[in-house]
């Protein structure tokens, strides 16, 4: 393989020219921030794209989860997963709550609804399940026991935009989704986020708390923050909007080719697609078990480093392995096995939709011929 810097994604951009004309009516109205047109336009067109009743766009997803919590005022002690971005878990520390971690499930890599109940306890008020990858939750299991025991359910939906369960929006589900628009999305507004709820009254009530808790030219109702998204994202992402089908099909080509090419490598799982969903395919995450193939998860990344592949271990360490976290009682060694064995064999390999088709078969070729080589020899070229 020649040496190239191919990285795990990259932004794909719309033409300059293309966005021109939304920074001249921009620079026209002399609108910069705080709800202008831009803004609630994108607000509207995402609500149809998506099939959701209400969005409220964030400056990011971090600042939305944070401000979730806070409109559903939960207390206490939320339930969560630790194979996340470190992001999910800090919205909870940073809200005054405590986060407590469950077990993943082994196929999709979510929050297992089975481990849920056990760590329910009288100060628990909420659940933070995360839609991995873009892969949905059991949604039905896990409203169910938030259902049994009164919990709120607020889904870092960051990897789901555009994904459908049985033909309904993923983010319909819950008492609120949050998405991220960080560049590395699927879409993407350069920086940002969003909140999806049900209903007009959360909807007002998320928006002022994004602004600070400001309700009227003289009133403050709450103790808000601020989480505006400017004019120039916002245009950006109606203009990101108009490209994102072509850009998911881009993917989705990508991801069948990896899965061609790699179908019957000893030693690595391919997430397969669920049934009954549409994905959107922002990852594409492989399990690289050693024993079997001969090489470790880190050798693989070195190894594809040494060649100029950035790959990334997505998400390695875990969230309870972070010096935050380390002395909660559901962050100790041994009380989450399967997330430890995921986080020690999970790789994402490089999609995005402007990746060349035989460089993702080059990276193919790659696994398959060291699939089963003498630790040594593989030890030596990966380090």
């Amino acid at each position: 393989m020649k040496k190239k810097e191919i990285y795990v994604t990259k932004p794909a951009l719309p033409r300059l020219s293309e966005f021109i004309p939304y920074l001249e009516d921009i620079w026209e109205n002399h609108i910069l921030t705080n709800n202008g047109p831009f803004h609630k336009q994108l607000e509207q067109e995402l609500c149809n794209y998506l099939g959701v009743k209400y969005i409220s766009l964030f400056c990011n997803a971090t600042i939305a989860l944070i401000t979730a919590l806070k409109a559903l005022e939960i207390t206490g002690e939320v339930i969560t997963t630790p194979f996340s971005f470190v992001a999910t878990a800090n919205s909870i520390i940073w809200s005054g709550l405590k986060p407590v971690f469950g077990d993943i499930e082994p196929n999709a890599f979510n929050l297992d609804p089975g481990k849920i109940e056990s760590l329910i306890t009288p100060k628990t008020t909420a659940i933070m399940p995360v839609h991995v990858y873009g892969n949905p939750c059991d949604v039905k299991a896990i409203q169910s026991i938030a259902k049994k025991y009164k919990l709120k359910v607020i889904y870092d939906a960051a990897h789901a935009f555009g994904v459908k369960l049985d033909g309904e929006s993923i983010l319909n589900f819950g008492d609120l989704s949050i998405l991220s628009f960080h560049a590395t999305k699927t879409f993407t507004t350069i920086e940002g986020g969003a909140i999806v709820c049900h209903d007009e009254q959360m909807k007002n009530r998320i928006d002022y708390l994004r602004n600070f808790g400001i309700t009227g030219e003289t009133s403050v109702s709450d103790v808000g923050i601020n989480g505006k998204l400017n004019e120039i994202q916002a245009a950006f992402g109606l203009l990101y909007l108009k490209k994102v089908d072509e850009y998911i099909e881009k993917r989705k080509q990508l991801a069948q080719i990896y899965r061609e090419r790699l179908n019957g490598v000893i030693g690595i799982k391919v997430l397969t697609d669920l049934p009954g969903v549409v994905h959107n395919y922002t990852y594409f995450p492989i399990l690289i078990n050693e024993d079997i193939y001969g090489m470790s998860r880190d050798e693989v990344y070195y190894g594809l480093k040494k060649e100029g592949i950035f790959t990334r271990r997505y998400f390695y360490p875990l969230i309870t392995q972070f010096s935050p976290f380390r002395k909660l009682k559901t962050a100790q060694p041994g009380k989450l096995p399967i997330a430890e064995k995921v986080a020690r064999e999970i790789l994402c390999l490089p999609i995005y939709p402007d990746l060349n088709k035989l460089v993702v078969e080059e990276i193919c070729d790659f696994l398959k011929q060291n699939a089963g080589n003498s630790r040594k020899i593989l030890r030596a070229k990966a380090f």
